[in-house]
């Protein structure tokens, strides 16, 4: 049974007349990374203040763990750790010290305190200045300190802004170890289409205020059924499929358009000794996907 830790049901936002979020609706389970994907201007940073609190819903409403968050919104947001922008971190403090002042006003546990250090890898790092620090670092670090309070969810607003490939590695491996072991639900939202891709279990395009898809990622394909042919004689081939479904060359590469079962074009194409030297289903990559489904970047 699914455990949902976020739901928004028809949420609508405007500004004078100019409606931002359209009637948006999407929900994230506890243990999965779900992914908020859109061009700049989509409305992907409205809809996360939304979620924190920091603006009003005009109409619809949010749920974080089953709690209302107009109607109980205290209760509500002890349930959150986000980063909405950058990690709000003292830099002339150690790391260490960066936590302290948070558990203190929350009476947060040692033991807690030394387990989230653990779970973003800064445990060698700690007592460093955070001066010291590269960017991933302190996002990292910014992690640890949205943990501290045991939250059902994780909300980060393009956390990988400016890192660089290494940062963006540990900070895409942290997060799904988060989800995947601690059972948190994180709710991630980016336009770095390929980092998305390899982080995120579920995710939702956005563009113009609407949510256009929700797809899991391992499903995310050419709905067209295409299929990559690596063939002995293309022309002939050609020649042989022209009227059974749709061809073409890219590549040097046959590229097969077929809705029923594949087998029968590769039936047809042994039968006339075309000699098949590879074959794959074409997939598209979400960048791919995205672009089909927004028309591009805007």
């Amino acid at each position: 049974m699914s455990n949902i830790i976020l739901e928004l049901k028809n949420v609508t936002k405007k500004y004078g007349k100019k409606i931002i979020i359209d009637n948006l609706s999407l929900s994230v389970e506890s243990g999965q990374v779900y992914g908020f994907l859109g061009p700049n201007g989509a409305g992907k940073t409205t809809t996360i203040k939304m979620i924190v609190g920091l603006i009003s819903i005009d109409k619809g409403n949010i749920r974080i763990n089953g709690l209302d968050v107009t109607k109980k919104h205290e209760n509500a947001m002890k349930n959150i750790g986000a980063i909405v922008e950058n990690p709000d971190l003292y830099d002339y403090l150690s790391g260490m010290e960066n936590i302290l002042l948070y558990a203190r006003i929350h009476s947060i546990k040692k033991d807690r305190i030394n387990e989230v250090i653990e779970l973003v890898d800064l445990k060698l790092r700690i007592n460093d200045k955070v001066k010291k620090y590269s960017l991933g670092m302190k996002q990292r670090l910014g992690l640890a300190v949205a943990l501290l309070h045991n939250p059902k969810l994780l909300i980060l607003d393009e956390p990988t802004n400016g890192l660089d490939p290494a940062g963006i590695k540990k900070l895409r491996d942290t997060l799904k170890e988060l989800a995947h072991k601690e059972n948190i639900a994180v709710f991630v939202s980016s336009h770095m289409l390929s980092e998305m891709q390899l982080m995120c279990d579920k995710v939702a395009i956005i563009d113009g205020g609407k949510i256009i898809k929700v797809d899991d990622l391992s499903n995310t394909e050419n709905g067209n059924n295409q299929y990559i042919f690596e063939v002995s004689d293309i022309d002939n081939s050609l020649r042989i499929l022209e009227d059974k479904c749709i061809c073409n060359i890219t590549n040097n590469t046959l590229i097969i358009q077929y809705d029923d079962k594949i087998s029968n074009i590769i039936k047809e194409l042994i039968n006339n000794d075309i000699e098949i030297l590879g074959f794959s289903k074409k997939e598209d990559t979400l960048e791919e996907e995205f672009l089909k489904i927004t028309g591009g970047i805007k």
